[in-house]
C-alpha cells in the first residue's frame, strides 16, 4: 500500500496532480490534500526549480572558415523530466511570465490482444473436473454411440410478425426444452462408453441477421451477443450430461455453412476451450473445410452441411444425383477410404431422407432440422417435421430417431359457421 501524507496545496498545484480544487481555509491557509510520496516529489520538485524560460541558441550559419555569421535564438524552457511511472496529461504557460505548469498522471495500463494471456485467465476461471462414475459393460471394445443434429438455427424467428403460414415458437425456453428431450433420450438410449456428437452445421441462425454471403435479410428475435450466450450455453449443457454417462465424448462442429459461418466457429473455439480444460475424457473438433470425415474401427462418417459460406449457389440436393455422387465418390478416392462402410452425413435440406440405395459406395443421409422450419420455408414448401437422431453401433446399428412436437406461437381460433 503506498505511503500517503497530508500536504497544503494551491488551487494549481492540486490541479496538476489530478485533484479536484479545493477553496482555502477561512483563515487563508491553502486546503490539505492527502498525497502520496510520488505526487509529494512532484510538488516539490515544480516549487524548487520553476521551469523559467529564456533565450537559447537552435540554430547558427557558419563561413567556411567555420566562423558564425548569424545565430538564432529562441525563448524556451528546460526539458521537462517526467517521474518513472507518470505521464504528462496537461501543460499550462503563464503568458507574462513565461513559467509553465506541467500536469501529471499515473500512466494506464494499455490492455491489448497481444499482451493478454488469454489461456492463463480461462485456466483461472475453469477448473479441470473429474467424474466419479461406474463404468458401463460393454458386450464389445468396438461399440459406440452417435448423436447427430442440425440446424439449431439459434436466433430465428419463425413467426416475425405473427402471420406466417403455420407460426412456430422458436425461442430461448424453446430451444432448451428440446435439448433436455435429446439429453434424456440419449441417456435412455445409452449402450456404450463412448459417443460422438456430431453437429452438421447452421448451429447460428446468421450474424446481424445475415446469410454468410450477407444480402439476405432474416427475421431474429435475438441480437449478436444474446444468440452467442444462447448457444454455448446449450453446448456446454449438453457436455455436461454427456460426459457423467460416457468415458470418452468426442464433438465434431460443421462450421462451414451457408449461416452459421464464422458465428458458429466462434462459438465453438469457445466451447473447445471451455470443455477441453474442464474435463479429460472429452475431444472438440471444429471443421471448417466444407467436407471432412472421421473412421471409428470399420465405418466412416464423412461430414459435411451440404452447403458452404463462399462458392456453392446451390449444394447437396435431399436426393442423390449423378454429379454429388461423383463429387463423393471422387472424395474417397482422394482419402482412400474404399475399405470402410460410409455414409454421407449432411443437414441444410431440413429434411429427414436415408438413402441407402442409390449408391454402390456410401449411404446417403440428409438429417432433420433440430429447429423448426422458418417463415421462408413454411410459405415455399410446407410445415415440415424436425427432430434428431440417435444410434448405436456394433455388428448391428440400432437407430433411436426423435420427432418433436410442432409449437404454435399463438393459439389461433378457427372461425366457424
Amino acid at each position: 500500500m503506498a505511503i500517503k501524507i497530508h500536504k497544503r496545496l494551491s488551487k494549481e498545484e492540486a490541479e496538476l496532480i489530478g485533484f479536484k480544487p479545493k477553496e482555502r481555509e477561512k483563515n487563508g491557509q491553502k486546503a490539505r490534500y492527502y498525497i502520496t510520496l510520488d505526487q509529494l516529489e512532484i510538488i516539490d520538485r515544480i516549487r524548487m526549480t520553476p521551469n523559467e524560460r529564456k533565450m537559447t541558441v537552435i540554430q547558427q550559419l557558419k563561413n567556411k572558415k567555420g566562423e558564425v555569421q548569424s545565430t538564432l535564438e529562441k525563448l524556451q524552457s528546460e526539458p521537462i523530466e517526467v517521474p518513472d511511472n507518470f505521464e504528462i496529461i496537461k501543460i499550462s504557460t503563464s503568458k507574462t511570465t513565461g513559467q509553465q505548469w506541467v500536469q501529471y498522471a499515473e500512466k494506464s495500463k494499455q490492455i491489448t490482444p497481444e499482451n493478454v494471456d488469454f489461456d492463463k485467465i480461462i485456466k483461472k476461471y475453469i477448473q479441470p473436473i473429474e467424474i466419479d462414475r461406474k463404468p458401463l459393460l460393454l458386450d464389445k471394445e468396438g461399440d459406440f454411440d452417435r448423436l447427430v443434429y442440425s440446424d439449431v438455427h439459434i436466433g430465428m424467428n419463425t413467426n416475425k410478425n405473427g402471420y406466417s403460414l403455420y407460426g412456430g415458437k422458436w425461442d430461448e425456453d424453446e430451444l432448451f426444452k428440446r435439448l433436455d428431450l435429446m439429453i434424456n433420450h440419449v441417456l435412455n438410449n445409452v449402450k456404450s462408453n463412448r459417443i460422438f456428437v456430431d453437429d452438421l452445421g447452421d448451429f447460428m441462425d446468421g450474424w446481424n441477421g445475415e446469410t454468410v454471403r450477407m444480402g439476405h435479410k432474416l427475421p431474429q428475435n435475438m441480437d449478436n451477443e444474446k444468440a452467442f450466450d444462447i448457444a454455448l450455453k446449450f453446448k456446454i449443457k449438453l457436455m455436461d450430461a454427456l460426459v457423467e454417462n460416457y468415458d470418452r465424448v468426442v464433438f465434431n462442429n460443421i462450421c462451414n455453412d451457408n449461416h452459421s459461418g464464422s458465428f458458429a466457429y466462434v462459438v465453438n473455439s469457445s466451447f473447445k476451450t471451455i470443455a477441453e480444460i474442464r474435463y479429460k475424457n472429452l475431444e472438440v473438433n471444429n471443421i471448417r473445410d466444407f467436407i471432412n470425415h472421421y473412421t471409428v474401427g470399420n465405418r466412416c462418417f464423412i461430414l459435411s452441411h451440404g452447403k458452404d459460406g463462399k462458392n456453392l449457389k446451390f449444394g447437396f440436393k435431399p436426393m442423390l444425383d449423378n454429379k454429388q455422387s461423383e463429387k463423393i465418390d471422387n472424395y474417397i478416392k482422394e482419402h482412400k477410404l474404399h475399405n470402410y462402410e460410409i455414409q454421407f452425413s449432411k443437414g441444410d435440406s431440413h429434411q429427414k431422407i436415408f438413402d441407402e440405395s442409390s449408391s454402390d459406395s456410401f449411404d446417403y443421409f440428409n438429417f432433420p432440422a433440430f429447429s423448426p422450419s422458418s417463415e421462408w420455408v413454411q410459405t415455399n414448401f410446407k410445415k415440415g417435421m424436425s427432430g434428431f437422431e440417435f444410434f448405436n453401433y456394433s455388428d448391428n446399428v440400432s437407430m433411436h430417431p426423435f420427432k418433436f412436437k410442432w409449437i404454435k406461437a399463438k393459439e389461433v381460433n378457427d372461425k366457424k359457421y
